[in-house]
């Protein structure tokens, strides 16, 4: 976590300090059955986290969504953090990030809209909408829900990065959790993300045992694949740069709005290229101004062979969407597509595997 100045710890710390009093309170109220939680006849599976921003949790949904879609009509249902909308909305061809959230959105686009998403802030009633409106589907994943504790999901699944370990981080607003670090109790499942590529079975055994989970709960690791470029305005791109042909004649603007850019620009100057970097706050809506902003500083400190901008892929939904970005740069404008991978240590069953195995338990000990 970051360092922060006494004055900060001496205003901001008493104050997390209340919050996690009342979220301890309210996850206890909960827990006492005093506030109800609504099950439902076909599985939930719950994907959040305990930090806010920047763990990973969209590209594990649509992990997880790639892998359930081939044997049950799935559905994903988000808040749609950030949307300029309220209430149950589906998303459709016509649907914007504005309308839905860029990630809701990103999900539906990468699936090509086979796979139903919609947002709701109330997920009881998203949820129940959806099942009126296809009573055909066969599982729903929610996105963010593990604080929405009036869904009771058959499986919770939260995701911590594994450079932020709960235990160094503090409630909001001194530090980034949600709710006490001991929340991650109520999870069946917990995911290590970012790990790194060459994690060896020792780090496994150190990161297990600080984790120190309950014998009913599984731990996974994953880490990040990035994948070759993708055009943002594939209509005008004129080709795809192979990443492995820059070299220190060629210069990346990298633009990113997300949690936690900082895996992304560090891939990005592990290429050889120059790296010219422009940070943005998670879930950024570009403005006129911003858009203004990265065309001057294309035109004035990208140089070389090629001459590039690449984005990740959260933040092209939202340039793609974009009326104010210019033509001129709309050609040498890339995203760079990632997908997770998970790291196998000792006698485990793939991640999809446990979660079905966990879902045919819950739903057969309800019967």
């Amino acid at each position: 976590m970051r360092k922060r100045s006494l004055a900060a710890k001496l205003v901001l710390l008493p104050c997390s300090k209340i919050y996690g009093g009342i979220t301890y309170m309210r996850n206890k109220l909960f827990d006492w059955k005093v506030f109800g939680e609504k099950e439902f006849d076909i599985p939930v599976v719950c994907v959040g986290n305990l930090a806010v921003g920047g763990t990973g949790k969209t590209p594990h949904v649509e992990y997880l969504v790639d892998a359930f879609r081939k044997s049950r009509k799935v559905a994903v249902l988000s808040r749609g953090y950030r949307r300029s909308t309220k209430g149950f909305i589906m998303a459709g061809a016509t649907s914007t990030p504005r309308d839905i959230g860029d990630e809701s959105y990103q999900i539906y686009h990468k699936f090509h809209g086979e796979v139903t998403v919609a947002v709701c802030e109330d997920r009881v009633a998203g949820i129940t909408e959806l099942l009126r409106l296809d009573p055909r589907l066969e599982m729903i994943i929610l996105d963010d829900a593990f604080q929405h504790r009036y869904v009771k999901a058959t499986v919770s699944v939260v995701i911590t990065e594994y450079n932020h370990p709960l235990s160094e981080d503090h409630m909001l607003p001194y530090g980034h959790l949600r709710e006490p670090a001991r929340g991650i109790n109520r999870a069946d499942i917990v995911i290590v993300a970012k790990c790194p590529t060459d994690l060896k079975p020792l780090d496994f055994r150190v990161a297990t045992n600080d984790y120190n989970l309950m014998p009913a709960q599984e731990l996974y690791f994953s880490h990040y694949h990035y994948l070759p470029l993708q055009p943002v305005f594939p209509d005008v791109a004129t080709g795809v740069p192979y990443l492995d042909w820059l070299n220190s004649g060629d210069t990346i603007l990298a633009i990113a709005g997300i949690g936690n850019p900082r895996p992304f620009i560090r891939y990005l100057k592990s290429l050889g290229a120059k790296v010219k970097v422009d940070i943005f706050p998670d879930h950024h809506q570009y403005t006129k101004k911003d858009i203004a902003y990265i065309l001057e500083r294309y035109r004035k400190d990208v140089r070389g062979n090629q001459r590039i901008i690449v984005t990740t892929e959260k933040d092209a939904v939202r340039l793609a969407a974009n009326p104010y970005y210019p033509h001129e740069l709309k050609a040498i404008t890339y995203y760079l597509p990632i997908e997770v991978e998970f790291d196998t240590f000792g006698e485990k069953l793939p991640i999809v595997d446990e979660i079905e195995k966990r879902i045919k338990e819950r739903l057969n000990s309800r019967n």
